[in-house]
């Protein structure tokens, strides 16, 4: 009771010091009662300065009483800073530390809130000083105060060896190599796990992301962020020595995260001091990974001036990016594991943040990607990112996490092993709302892809072209395709070649060139296993017929009767989902749509190159090319590229717009008016794009094929399509198709585009 009392009493004594802040007069920089006031031992929590700070008080502080404001910002980080110079001894040194950290964090983003106190802790320090004093930037005496105490002995790391807090050296000179937080990349010893340090160094991690969050307060602009954050540029720059440890202390922390434990429920019994810990180093590490924008004259390949960019593309060893990868597969399958003990194992989420962190990765780091790639290990990624983007399509408050997931698909499938590490069986581990199939890893991304594109909400229609390149990338890898997702495929075909849907929109006919690409790719390179496919195209045949004879006439085109018109749910209706699976839940009543800048195209997102194909591949198109396939092949590669036909006329913004604009269409019909923004389909533009079409190989697989499946089952009187397709798997076209098409792969491209959208998605 006396010491709730006390304590009670401290915070009345707090709010008083916070009311004389906020009164007219100053407040002077010497009187010592007032400014230790808000400081002191009773506030043992970040909720305690929360509650105590409201909003208002702190504008109101702002706003009436600016010096008072300025004075107190100073007087915290004094605090620090002489508490770095005694080495932080003493348990009150130490709670005087979390104290101010914790008064820091709530102050801060009403500074950056105000664009006239932006640049407060980067400007001259206060008039008052005297001449010969220190003229560090208030928000740089801070930022290198925090990090030397994020490597202090007896408060977040322990002692090294057996020395006693006493024979530490100073703080100032410490070697913090030698005290890095876990062990792993670049530290291989096992240092002791304290769960007040864990909870230390929470508190000065979130007082480091709240200064880096600055960038949430500009507008999302190239321009309003070309400077780069101040606060990142410091933390990851040369002047702070600690750059190397912390690194590595981050990585290590998230990567070596192991939340299951040992006996089931003892989530339950114990509390966990990491978990909070490796939530808040993960977001740190993302944002500190952020990438300034380029500049006009940069050179964009050299070395970076962030040195945890530096660092993290300089990270070689196998077992270094194994202890990676394994952390974060680990991490991303967690909350999606069954186990025979419902709720038996801690789940933490935080994938979203683990999401970037495997982006930023892979960017910057082409040795680990290239590491991901060489093995299944990679499998373990995709199937979490196949799961949330299905679990997520209809939710438009995550629309990032789709965007981020789409984002890492199409980065891996620029690579060749990424299509053929997906031919691996598939295993249902994670019960998904999708049909219950037999297959590959290759047939999951496809029925998930038709998942989203035909049941999912209308801002995810900026991604369908994305979705068809990362089908196009790895289509020529494909070995087999189960029947339900050849049909998932085939109604993806059937769907997008319906002429209302061409006619409504200025881009739509480039979705019809993506995927009869891939169908290309698979006849052509992958045709002996993939015969559900081969037998499924066969019985839909009318939509590749009706697509070649599409008439240029608009009315003819559009009026056109179809026996049975598609709907969104036909390719549904029959299907069972997985046991234990859940349909996907619309955004919950009242929560925010994700504001998130507009994504570049696809073809800006991507550049085109030409694969290399085998040896024998090679030999064959040498034996079988002329002159006129030569041309036909040039003429392909060219025109199969999704580009908009005239495009010199609106080149970005009303691309964009007529994008929004498909989606209205795809829902609701209208007759009377295709299209927003005034555009019209024309005969000449139809014909365009039409006699571009790749139709050729496809067509002549029909042309070959049909009639022998037609003359076998009239002659065997067959009714079951097990036979026909026993007869496509064991028959060929070699020597029957066209020349073999170059493979052409599509690869992602940074580009400042999606630098600001990643910044904007993270914040």
């Amino acid at each position: 009771l006396q010491s709730t009392m006390g304590n009670s009493d401290s915070k009345i004594s707090f709010q008083r010091a916070v009311e004389q802040l906020g009164s007219p007069g100053p407040v002077e920089a010497g009187d010592v009662a007032v400014w230790d006031q808000l400081c002191q031992e009773s506030l043992t929590s970040i909720q305690d300065v929360f509650s105590l700070l409201p909003a208002e008080e702190i504008r109101k502080l702002r706003e009436d009483s600016p010096t008072n404001l300025s004075t107190l910002c100073y007087k915290i980080v004094e605090k620090l800073t002489k508490s770095v110079e005694s080495s932080c001894r003493t348990s009150a040194e130490q709670q005087t530390v979390l104290n101010s950290c914790r008064l820091l964090t709530r102050l801060i983003p009403y500074i950056f809130e105000d664009p006239d106190w932006r640049s407060f802790f980067w400007s001259k320090p206060e008039p008052g000083m005297k001449e010969g004093a220190d003229q560090t930037p208030l928000g740089k005496s801070m930022m290198l105060a925090i990090c030397d105490l994020l490597f202090c002995p007896e408060f977040t790391v322990s002692s090294a060896g057996n020395r006693s807090r006493d024979e530490v050296d100073e703080l100032i000179n410490l070697d913090s190599c030698e005290y890095i937080w876990e062990k792993g990349v670049g530290f291989a010893q096992t240092p002791s796990q304290t769960p007040q340090h864990h909870h230390n160094r929470v508190e000065l991690l979130r007082l480091i992301l709240t200064c880096c969050s600055e960038s949430i307060y500009l507008p999302p602009t190239n321009e309003a962020h070309i400077g780069g954050n101040k606060w990142v540029h410091l933390f990851t720059s040369p002047e702070n020595r600690h750059a190397l440890p912390l690194f590595t202390s981050l990585i290590n922390t998230v990567c070596g995260y192991d939340p299951a434990g040992v006996l089931p429920y003892n989530h339950l019994i114990w509390a966990d001091s990491k978990e909070n810990l490796v939530e808040m180093a993960l977001q740190v590490l993302v944002v500190t990974l952020d990438q300034d924008l380029p500049m006009d004259g940069d050179n964009p390949d050299g070395p970076p001036d962030n040195l945890f960019l530096n660092y993290l593309s300089r990270i070689h060893r196998e077992e270094d990016f194994q202890f990676m990868l394994s952390g974060i597969t680990r991490l991303l399958m967690n909350p999606l594991v069954q186990t025979y003990l419902p709720g038996s194992q801690r789940k933490v989420h935080f994938h979203q943040e683990l999401l970037i962190f495997f982006w930023k990765l892979c960017e910057h780091n082409r040795k680990f990607m290239f590491h991901v790639l060489k093995s299944s290990d990679v499998l373990e990624i995709i199937v979490p990112i196949l799961h949330h983007l299905n679990d997520a399509r209809a939710d438009h408050s995550r629309v990032g996490l789709m965007h981020i997931g789409v984002f890492i698909l199409l980065l891996l499938s620029g690579e060749r092993n990424f299509g053929v590490r997906l031919n691996k069986p598939y295993t249902a581990t994670v019960p998904m709302d999708i049909p219950v199939f037999s297959g590959s890893h290759a047939d999951l991304l496809i029925i998930v892809f038709h998942k989203i594109i035909t049941t999912g909400h209308q801002r995810l229609q900026p991604l369908f072209d994305c979705l068809l390149t990362i089908l196009c990338n790895i289509s020529p890898y494909l070995k087999s395709m189960s029947m339900t997702a050849a049909c998932k495929l085939i109604h993806l075909v059937e769907a997008f070649s319906t002429p209302w849907f061409l006619m409504s929109n200025q881009t739509n006919h480039n979705l019809v060139f993506f995927l009869l690409e891939m169908l290309n790719n698979i006849i052509q390179y992958q045709f002996d296993g993939n015969y559900n496919l081969v037998y499924t195209m066969i019985r839909k045949r009318t939509v590749f017929h009706q697509l070649a004879n599409l008439p240029t006439d608009i009315n003819k085109a559009v009026n056109k009767k179809i026996k049975k018109p598609l709907s969104r749910q036909n390719s549904n209706n029959a299907d069972q989902s997985m046991e234990g699976s859940y349909p996907a839940k619309t955004a919950e009543p009242g929560t925010l749509e994700t504001s998130l800048i507009k994504l570049p195209r696809i073809e800006r997102l991507t550049e085109g190159v030409s694969a290399h194909p085998s040896q024998k591949q090679l030999d064959r198109l040498t034996q079988a090319m002329d002159s006129s396939s030569m041309e036909s092949r040039n003429s392909f590669s060219s025109e199969v590229f999704p580009v908009q036909p005239g495009a010199e006329l609106n080149q970005s913004e009303e691309k964009e717009e007529t994008r929004d604009a498909f989606g209205k269409s795809r829902v609701k019909r209208s007759d009377s008016n295709y299209t927003a923004e005034g555009w019209r389909p024309t005969p000449e533009w139809i014909r365009s794009w039409k006699n571009q079409l790749p139709l050729q190989t496809v067509m002549r697989m029909l042309q070959v094929l049909v009639p022998q499946v037609e003359k076998m089952c009239i002659d065997k009187g067959l009714t079951d399509e097990s036979e026909i397709l026993r007869f496509l798997q064991n028959g060929t076209l070699v020597g029957l198709l066209p020349v073999p098409h170059p493979i052409l792969i599509r690869r992602y491209q940074a580009n400042p585009g999606t630098a600001m959208w990643f910044r904007t998605y993270m914040w």
